[in-house]
């Protein structure tokens, strides 16, 4: 199933649904009945995660009896598809391609457990929102399609081989980079990255446009991943090329902390960055190996490009680069 949170025209909030042959079929009935009545799972996708990891048969069964139910059934194009939710935490992998390793300035290759950081809810947008680029705090604005796992089963210490058994879906986010605030250099010209100022800022994690529930996509390390900016194919990869799989991800992870239902982890970008194709912090660009032609970017996202991350299984997510409000 297909999981989205959607908006029609004259309807108080947000709505869950699930996507059916280019239709929305609204899933509060499902859940509370038919009189539609307001509950919090209408709304609150975590909710409604922690209620799906019971009766997620449920659900399918019912979503294929309503398409039978014309009432049921919102035609794609009448509808807004929101950010799935708002998650209060995002953990993202770094570092979990070679070949985006390879394509960096001073990058060590991964050492015994992944690296990671954290975005927050703020960073959150939906689809065809805007990516705000503002010049005075960045002049090198990049993007970075990533496969995100949704957990629906929280837990600490989770092994490696349950790991999967944790995961309500699969979902895209893009980690939107300012580069010139990642990448610092020392006057001796040593090189470290400061990923609390380059990756945590206002609309830096396009989220969407639809959570692909675990049982639709047995295996997260057999999917596509490409990212378009302007039509052009910047990125293409396999996520079988990350260096820590989703389920060692989420074993890591579970070690630091408890997970929870509705946490996201990203899991890194492969190469095709905007990074790789700066001189000034050392990029290094080389095409995808992946049998798909790649371009290298002639410069940075700046207002109006359109950015697309596409992973096999889950869809496209598009949003348009645009200037601040007060610029």
């Amino acid at each position: 199933m297909k999981i989205v949170r959607y908006h029609t025209l004259g309807q108080r909030g947000a709505r869950i649904g699930a996507l059916v042959d280019q239709h929305v079929v609204h899933l509060g009935w499902l859940v509370h009945g038919e009189h539609l009545q307001p509950t919090g799972l209408d709304e609150d996708m975590v909710s409604f995660i922690k209620y799906a990891e019971d009766g997620q048969e449920s659900i399918r069964h019912l979503v294929a009896v309503s398409q039978a139910d014309a009432r049921r059934l919102v035609p794609v194009a009448q509808v807004r598809i929101l950010a799935p939710f708002v998650p209060t935490t995002i953990l993202c992998a770094g570092s979990n391609y070679k070949a985006h390793n390879d394509e960096k300035m001073g990058a060590a290759a991964s050492g015994q457990e992944p690296e990671f950081f954290v975005k927050t809810g703020d960073c959150v947008i939906g689809p065809l929102d805007s990516i705000v680029c503002d010049s005075r705090f960045t002049q090198k604005l990049d993007c970075e399609t990533e496969l995100a796992i949704v957990i629906g089963r929280g837990g600490r210490h989770i092994p490696i081989d349950r790991a999967l058994n944790h995961v309500f879906g699969y979902s895209i986010v893009n980690d939107v980079t300012a580069r010139d605030r990642q990448v610092r250099q020392g006057p001796n010209g040593s090189v470290w990255y400061d990923l609390g100022r380059g990756k945590v800022f206002d609309t830096s994690a396009p989220f969407g446009p639809c959570i692909t529930t675990a049982d639709d996509i047995p295996d997260p390390q057999q999917l596509f991943i490409r990212t378009r900016i302007n039509g052009e194919l910047r990125q293409a990869a396999h996520t079988a090329e990350m260096i820590w799989s989703c389920a060692e991800l989420i074993h890591h992870f579970s070690v630091n902390m408890t997970l929870r239902a509705g946490m996201v982890i990203i899991t890194g970008t492969p190469a095709g960055t905007a990074w790789s194709a700066d001189p000034e912090l050392g990029g290094k660009w080389a095409p995808s190996n992946s049998g798909e032609a790649t371009v290298k970017a002639a410069r940075y996202c700046q207002p109006g490009d359109t950015v697309v991350s596409e992973i096999e299984g889950i869809g496209a997510l598009m949003n348009v680069v645009a200037q601040p409000r007060w610029a």
